[in-house]
């Protein structure tokens, strides 16, 4: 196998991945900031254009990070980060289509279609006037998401899964470029730093990350 790997929250989040499960991939870099992820060679394995991407050794290629996460868990059950049952596997991705449909998806557009447009607006369609609405949605989603995690640790209920890898890598990218977790937000404020706390967290950082000023 060979992970095509990045700087940006997605390669974060699976090299987040990959440090709590203790799973070593060999891997090859895309400098994404320079768009070699949307031109080929790359577009030839993962037409899709994403980072990060997973090729296998019968030469398939899997582009869709939770997805990766998803054969992955197959081959590696433990620690288990989706589930170890198919209830707990349900719930979590119950949980990440929320988190990703309200809060991430929201907030990685705001940025392209704003602070992020000079870099984006050849690559992928973008809508400016969208912008501005994008955050406030991602903003109003968080503050909902705060209400349901009162008395909890981890967006799952006493698990620790990659609902919280996704989110987390989003908000820490996202607070460096506009976007930070209001305050007042106890329960997402307390989780923001829960997470942030664990080994994972600090490891998977980028090298180009304190060049870039950008948590990716």
């Amino acid at each position: 196998m060979q992970l095509y790997d990045s700087f940006g929250p997605n390669p974060r989040a699976m090299r987040m991945f990959l440090a709590e499960k203790s799973i070593t991939i060999p891997t090859k870099t895309v400098e994404l900031l320079k768009g070699e992820n949307r031109q080929a060679p790359y577009l030839e394995r993962n037409p899709g254009g994403q980072l990060p991407a997973l090729e296998l050794d019968n030469g398939k290629c899997i582009g869709e990070t939770v997805v990766i996460w998803e054969y992955l868990e197959e081959k590696h059950p433990a620690p288990a980060l989706i589930g170890a049952t198919a209830e707990e596997r349900a719930e979590t991705r119950q949980w990440v289509r929320r988190v990703e449909q309200n809060i991430t998806e929201n907030m990685y557009n705001g940025f392209r279609f704003t602070e992020g447009l000079d870099l984006f607006k050849n690559r992928v369609p973008c809508e400016p006037e969208a912008g501005p609405g994008l955050k406030r949605i991602a903003q109003a989603r968080l503050k909902w998401l705060d209400g349901l995690m009162a008395g909890r640790d981890f967006i799952v209920p006493n698990r620790f899964t990659i609902a919280d890898i996704i989110l987390y890598c989003c908000t820490d990218f996202a607070a460096g470029v506009g976007q930070t977790i209001d305050p007042s937000l106890a329960n997402v404020t307390a989780w923001f730093k829960r997470v942030g706390a664990r080994p994972s967290a600090q490891a998977s950082l980028h090298p180009a990350s304190a060049q870039l000023k950008m948590r990716g």
